[in-house]
């Protein structure tokens, strides 16, 4: 293992008490459906009856990728800094649901293509100007994966030691469908021509070219890597923001945080988490499932229930942060409904 964390599974002792709680508010039983079920693991994941949220962060990552250099994707690399700026200028629908939700937002340069040193609101963890071009060799050397990854713990380990206690996390680099999608192909033994999808917009001829120069990035990789370990398919194929989010994600399962996991290009780094740490996966929530090809198979493959299906695919984590009230009526529902021995209604199940 090239990263190592102490992932533990939630302690299960206190499903049935959680499971009986929830049963006995006064409502038929099952009646509030998948309120009920991230109820439950809210309650497992903090160990206790009485689950609570706490200064909810984002993180906002950034970072550019070598193979958009092939025209896998409509939009130009130059969209990925321009976007990193428009964000501390509040602009961009990340600040939008931030704001109407609470969110502590951290806006993080792990790889972007630009200098934003002069832009005090974004972090400065640049590892590269971008990765290398996946389809001539790997997009990162081991060195680098390492840092993306450590720098992704000490992000949530941040967040965790303000008082955070669920943690979202979204990304911002042109061309991470074509990783993302690699990623699903490896990680969940699927064709890969049915795990590519549009992105932000190629039609059809654009969508053709895109699996032709994935397809060969990825016999490529296969003819020196017939075996691969999950880390080989990390670094070969990552982007910088891609495994700083995986580093998120391990750290804050380690420190028993709530993860909100957006969408196609998260869902990848968390399905790519999970292969390094199967645990870490009870302590994610899928917030919803996104507009991208391959988005749906990739969560039934994980068996990952989404909360939100809208159609949604401007990546950034909104969907994660648009989910956020549905899990906030989950915790209402377990804290501040009344049970039927208290309401004095007759339990007629």
């Amino acid at each position: 293992m090239l990263a190592e964390f102490n992932i533990q599974r939630p302690d299960n002792s206190l499903r049935q008490k959680a499971i009986d709680k929830i049963d006995n508010l006064n409502k038929p039983k099952g009646s509030l459906g998948m309120l009920e079920d991230i109820a439950l693991q809210l309650c497992l994941v903090q160990q206790t009856l009485n689950p609570k949220l706490t200064h909810p962060c984002h993180l906002l990552l950034g970072g550019d990728h070598g193979i958009e250099k092939e025209g896998v994707s409509l939009s130009p690399r130059e969209i990925t800094w321009q976007q990193m700026i428009n964000f501390t200028k509040g602009g961009g629908g990340v600040n939008m649901f931030c704001r109407q939700h609470g969110f502590t937002l951290k806006l993080v340069d792990t790889g972007v293509d630009y200098d934003l040193s002069s832009f005090s609101d974004i972090r400065d963890c640049k590892i590269d100007y971008g990765t290398a071009n996946f389809l001539y060799g790997p997009a990162m050397t081991e060195v680098q994966y390492l840092e993306a990854i450590e720098n992704g713990a000490s992000l949530a380990e941040e967040c965790i030691d303000e008082g955070c206690n669920i943690l979202s996390i979204g990304e911002m680099g042109i061309a991470n469908t074509s990783p993302s999608s690699i990623w699903m192909s490896l990680f969940q033994d699927f064709p890969l021509d049915e795990c590519i999808g549009a992105g932000s917009g190629l039609d059809s001829k654009g969508v053709e070219h895109k699996k032709k120069i994935l397809s060969q990035a990825l016999e490529r990789f296969l003819e020196e890597y017939p075996e691969p370990t999950p880390e080989e398919i990390i670094i070969y194929f990552g982007g910088f923001e891609m495994v700083t989010a995986i580093g998120a994600m391990l750290k804050a399962a380690e420190l028993k945080t709530t993860i909100l996991i957006d969408g196609f290009i998260m869902t990848a780094c968390a399905l790519a988490a999970t292969r390094l740490y199967p645990e870490c996966q009870d302590y994610m929530i899928f917030c919803h499932c996104g507009d991208e090809s391959g988005h749906r198979r990739m969560l039934d493959g994980m068996g990952a229930k989404p909360v939100l299906n809208l159609g949604l695919r401007l990546g950034e984590g909104t969907g994660a942060l648009c989910a956020y009230p549905i899990i906030e009526s989950a915790v209402r529902m377990i804290n501040e409904m009344n049970n039927f021995q208290n309401a004095k209604i007759t339990k007629y199940f």
